[in-house]
């Protein structure tokens, strides 16, 4: 989740003294089954927060987790993340990664090009370093490379959404068209990060982003951890904002909320899962929400639906055939968990 290793040593202990959030101290790790493959009742499926990074980045992150979040359970490259998820039923992946300090960026950009190139069920987003010398142009660049998105995290960059330096970001989305996904939510907080998210994120802070930009389409993951009713609310006035599930609907994360999917707008909710960053089995989540009891319609636009239209998916990189979705169509979500 984080590497802290542009923060200088003497600056960190202070940035770690802070003791609340959901991460002040590491988590346990569950040894829950696992499941073979998607159900076939189920429709298409997107998981639209998969991440992926170069080894060594990999490596860092999985250091990261040890110390200050719970333990990895799939560690893998990213082309194993990427054959172990398709293997198993999942229709497509959003490939993502952020950079945690200016410079990489690029390098990063190029990297998850090359790995959608390798494989047409993968979506890769760019990332850059806000504020970073020429940001604007290494978007462009990834754009013009292939990368149908941004992604971006507050923790980790130490990113506040009213800064000039997110207005070029902005920008540059709304004039390509590109949507950008930032962990804006205050938590999971950790005293491994370099900087306070509660200081840094709010959602009214992303409250003024969207009015004041109202062609930048806007995906906050967790489903806006903490602040879930005001991103709740939110989802009913704009509609330029889309939220993930990622790790909410796991009953992981010490969280006094059980979010209720069937009273938001089913069309502005995504299914994600953070692999492979996971404490707990793959499918978790997957098997979660189909206990929800949501329509058949609602489940199919968060199961995929929705990502495919905020991240521009083509029916065409589906690995399901027409027969396969048709079989899928055939059954009935109910009564088959």
């Amino acid at each position: 989740m984080c590497i802290d290793d542009r923060t200088p040593k003497k600056d960190r202990s202070k940035s770690r003294r802070s003791e609340s959030g959901m991460l002040k101290k590491p988590l346990p790790g569950l040894n829950d089954p696992e499941g073979d493959r998607v159900p076939e009742f189920l429709p298409s499926v997107v998981d639209a927060h998969v991440h992926l990074f170069p080894d060594n980045i990999f490596a860092a992150i999985w250091h990261w987790f040890d110390d200050f979040g719970w333990p990895i359970r799939y560690k893998m490259t990213s082309s194993e993340v990427i054959t172990f998820l398709l293997s198993r039923g999942i229709d497509h992946i959003v490939g993502l990664h952020y950079a945690h300090k200016p410079g990489i960026a690029q390098k990063l950009n190029a990297y998850m090009a090359k790995l959608c190139r390798a494989n047409s069920r993968v979506t890769g987003l760019a990332t850059v370093m806000p504020g970073e010398e020429n940001a604007t142009d290494i978007l462009k660049e990834a754009f013009q490379l292939g990368l149908a998105g941004v992604k971006l995290h507050s923790h980790v960059q130490c990113i506040d959404v009213s800064s000039n330096a997110m207005h070029d970001i902005y920008q540059i989305c709304s004039e390509y068209n590109k949507p950008l996904l930032i962990h804006a939510g205050r938590e999971p907080k950790s005293p491994g990060y370099p900087c306070d998210p509660h200081l840094l994120c709010s959602a009214e802070k992303m409250r003024q982003v969207i009015k004041s930009h109202p062609d930048l389409r806007i995906c906050v993951p967790h489903l806006g951890a903490d602040e879930f009713e005001a991103y709740q609310q939110m989802l009913e006035h704009y509609d330029n904002l889309w939220l993930d599930t990622t790790m909410t609907l796991a009953n992981y994360l010490p969280l006094d909320y059980s979010p209720d999917l069937s009273r938001m707008r089913t069309d502005r909710i995504i299914f994600g899962t953070d692999f492979p960053s996971l404490p707990y089995a793959w499918d978790r989540e997957l098997k979660r929400l189909c206990e929800l009891g949501l329509s058949e319609d609602s489940l199919a636009l968060i199961l995929g639906e929705n990502a495919k239209e905020l991240y521009s998916i083509k029916d065409k990189h589906s690995a399901l055939g027409e027969g396969q979705s048709a079989k899928r169509k055939a059954h009935s979500v109910k009564g088959k968990v």
